[in-house]
């Protein structure tokens, strides 16, 4: 579960939901990988502003749930993750790498979204728009949750 992040000037919830696919879609995530796939990310976790949420592999890519910083761009975050991934899975099974031959485990692209802890684009836009009108925001808001 997510966390309130506190720092010296701000306070986060920062959720990223990552999809990155192995090189040539190759069918790479056996059990034993994904067990190792798992355990690298903790210890990212320990280096790094880094928090995984869930790691959920298919056969040829990997979802990741991420919590982090302000100060880390998505595009940093998923950098570390896949090059530190990348390099740990090639050592730990190097069947693997066999089968991948250009010596790459992931694509060069990845897929990111935003996820929100307190509501969806449409929860929060009626929010923004309704700043100042607070009966407006309460009624669209119990609205919006009658809906759930």
């Amino acid at each position: 579960m997510s966390e309130y992040i506190h720092k010296s000037h701000n306070v986060t919830v920062l959720l990223y939901h990552f999809v990155c696919p192995a090189k040539y879609r190759r069918v790479v995530f056996s059990e034993s990988v994904d067990q190792s796939m798992k355990s690298v990310c903790l210890e990212i976790s320990k280096r790094y502003e880094i928090t995984f949420i869930e790691i959920g592999t298919d056969n040829d890519h990997v979802h990741f749930l991420i919590q982090s910083v302000p100060m880390m761009s998505p595009t940093r975050i998923i950098q570390i993750v896949k090059s530190i991934t990348a390099k740990e899975i090639f050592k730990l099974h190097p069947e693997v790498k066999k089968k991948l031959w250009g010596g790459e485990f992931w694509t060069k692209g990845f897929y990111v979204n935003t996820v929100g802890r307190q509501g969806n684009e449409n929860t929060i836009q009626a929010y923004v728009k309704a700043q100042g009108k607070e009966k407006e925001y309460k009624r669209i808001y119990h609205e919006q949750l009658s809906l759930f």
